[in-house]
């Protein structure tokens, strides 16, 4: 007899499948980034996986990598030209302008977010084609103080997780006033260098695109390029200084880079990025800044703004990395095993009140003799076994086996869902 192939599927190049036990600690990172968030007063937004394609050409620049090789696009069955996002805050701020959010509550509106986002990009480890980011954002206000807040409430996250040997690198690009000067100082060294024809054409398009080239034979030859710090107008100065005071009270070390760019055209003023250097090439695990024109180059209003994202997967690599345990609560506290049909009725009555009394419970499911059910509850991490069989029913009680101990006491069955509560309170 000839065996049947099976037809099997692999994840796309450059994705891979969330499953258990792993994806509790991507869930247990997720909510301990947006934790901070939550108790500073930012609501939760969710927008569309894809958008029109002009406003990441227009938000992030035409001149980034990641629009012009990276972004995924694609044409509607109507004409319409869309992409997958690369990033959140365009998304965001195209949302937020759409519903008025800037004109029915106090400004700043402060959004936090959690999602996937897509880039083609040569896939390797902390490098992914979907990645998953939380991020956030403060709209519709120019003040340092929440610049600095953004920034201490990202290390408060990464602190919570047990994430220790991290950095944060902090540059002002300028603004309207003073980055046209450094723009122009930036182009005339660029245009004495010995480089290809597309990166002298992005020169001329965004000239800080090529700061942040990270091909050797480029970085070699921006050696002495004239910097945005020598640059800045005296409103930049200060402004950047408030941050840094702001930082440092709070206890917040930081890193002056000041050939730190990022990879998107929209930022101005504080522009910061958080390394850890035991991911080798992929050392970024999150960042951001200001963008005070983003808004109006997607035809809002002016609406100073500034937010971050953090890398989910790259923060899990940072852990792994640094060797510490996430701590993930249990998925099972409680698994039932029943001896018998009576059994299995009774004690599946009892599961669903225990869940519904706010305790994690499972039961053997199929039929499975004890050997195999008490397997299954050893796999399943739970800490007590409620067991029973006819004999106990007839008393009207259960067996309450403690998995850690093997230690095992009859309980009324009418009483389980309360002692259960207690020895797990």
């Amino acid at each position: 007899m000839t065996e049947a192939k099976l037809s099997t599927f692999s994840a796309p190049k450059g994705t891979y499948d969330l499953i258990p036990p792993d994806s509790e600690t991507f869930l247990a990172v997720r909510e301990a980034i947006a934790a901070p968030l939550r108790s500073a007063g930012y609501g939760y937004i969710e927008t569309p996986v894809f958008e029109d394609v002009k406003l990441f050409s227009r938000g992030v620049g035409e001149s980034t990598d990641i629009v012009t090789k990276e972004m995924y696009s694609l044409t509607t069955k109507g004409g319409d030209e869309l992409a997958l996002r690369p990033e959140g805050t365009a998304s965001v701020l195209r949302a937020a302008l759409q519903a008025n959010l800037h004109r029915v509550g106090n400004l700043p509106v402060k959004l936090w977010y959690s999602g996937s986002y897509y880039r083609y990009e040569k896939p390797q480890a902390g490098r992914y084609r979907q990645f998953s980011q939380v991020g956030a954002e403060a709209i519709g206000a120019e003040d340092p103080a929440l610049d600095a807040e953004l920034i201490i409430l990202a290390v408060d996250a990464y602190r919570s997780l047990g994430l220790k040997n991290f950095r944060l690198l902090l540059n002002s690009l300028g603004d309207r006033e003073c980055r046209p000067v450094y723009r122009a100082a930036l182009q005339d060294f660029l245009r004495g260098l010995d480089l290809d024809e597309d990166t002298l054409r992005r020169a001329e398009i965004n000239p800080l695109r090529v700061l942040d080239d990270k091909r050797e034979s480029v970085q070699k030859q921006l050696t002495g390029a004239p910097l945005m710090r020598d640059h800045l107008c005296e409103d930049c100065k200060a402004y950047h200084e408030q941050v840094r005071e702001l930082l440092t009270a709070a206890g917040v070390a930081f890193e002056d880079d000041p050939k730190l760019v990022r990879g998107l055209d929209y930022y101005t003023r504080t522009t910061f990025e958080f390394v850890h250097d035991g991911l080798g090439s992929q050392s970024a695990v999150g960042g951001g800044g200001r963008y005070d024109g983003l808004s109006e180059m997607i035809g809002g209003p002016a609406l100073p703004s500034v937010g971050w994202a953090l890398g989910v997967d790259r923060t899990v690599l940072a852990l792994k990395a640094e060797g510490v345990e996430t701590a993930v609560p249990a998925r099972t506290q409680v698994f039932a095993v029943p001896l018998g049909e009576q059994a299995r009725q009774v004690l599946f009555g009892l599961v669903t009140e225990a869940r519904r009394a706010g305790v994690a419970a499972d039961i053997a499911f199929g039929g499975k003799g004890l050997k195999g059910a008490m397997k299954s509850a050893d796999r399943s991490g739970a800490r007590w076994a409620v067991v029973a069989g006819e004999r106990d029913l007839a008393d009207g009680v259960v067996q309450l086996k403690d998995l850690t101990t093997g230690d095992q006491t009859p309980v009324a069955v009418t009483a389980l869902v309360t002692t259960l509560k207690e020895k797990l309170s």
